[in-house]
């Protein structure tokens, strides 16, 4: 579940202590298990929700919002000449709102609704922080290329 919180949360050890805060969640509520879905989601669940409260306590979450109609297609780059670590690290330095749209949409298969609904922001706003990342994502990966093939 560490892993959970460390994709929402870039310091290590303020996940860690959101991990703590959310088993601590998990076992007040455990009677609070309906026995509908797995175990490991509803857990999974709490620990997402801590992480997302705990971003709103540090730094007010801010969405832009834009009315886009259409958003075209990222062509996302090969992942697979970076390590974990160095994909999380080009995560983490996303802006705020497009990592928590990009982590719960791309990483968690949260739908656009429950996105808006969990983070209070609407579907189309969702939509766009999506792109936004995904676009700005696509820049760090080819610069990050460019520089390792010396060709910047």
């Amino acid at each position: 579940m560490l892993s959970v919180c460390r994709m929402y949360i870039s310091d290590l050890h303020h996940a860690e202590d959101v991990m703590s805060t959310a088993f601590v969640k998990v076992f007040k509520n455990l009677k609070m298990y309906q026995h509908k879905g797995s175990f490991e989601g509803w857990v999974r669940r709490i620990m997402v929700t801590t992480a997302i409260d705990f971003l709103r306590q540090q730094k007010r979450l801010e969405f832009a919002t834009d009315n886009f109609d259409q958003y075209e297609e990222v062509e996302m780059p090969s992942l697979t000449e970076w390590s974990v670590e160095e994909l999380q690290g080009f995560i983490d330095e996303l802006p705020e709102g497009y990592k928590l749209v990009f982590t719960m949409n791309v990483l968690e298969d949260y739908s656009h609704k429950s996105i808006a609904d969990t983070l209070n922001i609407t579907e189309a706003t969702s939509r766009s922080q999506l792109f936004k990342a995904k676009r700005l994502l696509k820049i760090k990966l080819e610069t990050h290329r460019s520089k390792s093939h010396g060709q910047v």
